[in-house]
């Protein structure tokens, strides 16, 4: 059965670039993002993994660990790691799974099992410190990962968990966004006494609350 948002993600202890791993005890209570990828030295990947390093101020900000998986041993890794630095002019600074037994990617469903394993394991899950997912995305090998979207997404759902709001389409910082349909206009004049604009009944936009990273 597929994975769903909402629903606990999978505990695992799986070897990585930093040694064993017991994914909930790592996790802690940070947010956590975890993004698969085919075997080692594949290109598309090997950019993403650089990427997803030079953003740790970014994730530090917002309390998030990266942590990656490859269907590949953690020797492999290495030499890989060496790779990146090389060509991207950039260390890796998060662990990276050895998933060469498919523990992992089986338990999340990342690989279909009449597929090719080193092509369709490029999925990122987005979890919350209660261990709950919540996001998936997935793509295809020859797209690389936006994690300027990945990042978004975080935001979004750190800035409407605590706030009674929706994020509106192609939402970024400092946009207006939207007070939820469940609470009443009376409730939202305490929550928001500066007012907002009410386009339907159900679509009433406000002045966004500050992201937890900017309190």
């Amino acid at each position: 059965m597929s994975l769903q948002l909402g629903q606990i993600a999978p505990d695992f202890e799986q070897d990585s670039s930093e040694g064993k791993i017991q994914f909930h005890q790592w996790l802690g209570n940070h947010w956590g993002i975890l993004f698969s990828h085919p075997k080692d030295f594949t290109p598309v990947c090997t950019t993403e993994l650089a990427e997803a390093a030079r953003l740790k101020p970014e994730w530090d900000k917002r309390n998030v660990k990266v942590i990656g998986l490859s269907v590949d041993t953690g020797e492999n890794h290495k030499g890989w790691a060496a790779d990146i630095v090389e060509t991207q002019g950039q260390a890796l600074n998060f662990p990276v799974l050895a998933d060469h037994d498919r523990k992992v990617s089986d338990l999340y469903g990342m690989v279909h099992p009449a597929a090719d394993p080193t092509v369709t394991v490029r999925s990122v899950f987005v979890i919350d410190p209660a261990k709950k997912i919540r996001l998936i995305m997935t793509y295809p090998p020859s797209t690389g990962r936006n994690f300027v979207e990945i990042l978004r997404v975080v935001d979004s759902l750190q800035l409407t968990d605590g706030n009674k709001v929706a994020t509106p389409v192609n939402w970024k910082d400092g946009d207006d966004v939207i007070i939820v349909p469940s609470l009443s206009n009376e409730d939202a004049k305490l929550r928001f006494p500066g007012g907002w604009r009410e386009l339907k009944p159900y679509l009433r936009m406000v002045k966004q609350p500050k992201l937890p990273h900017s309190l």
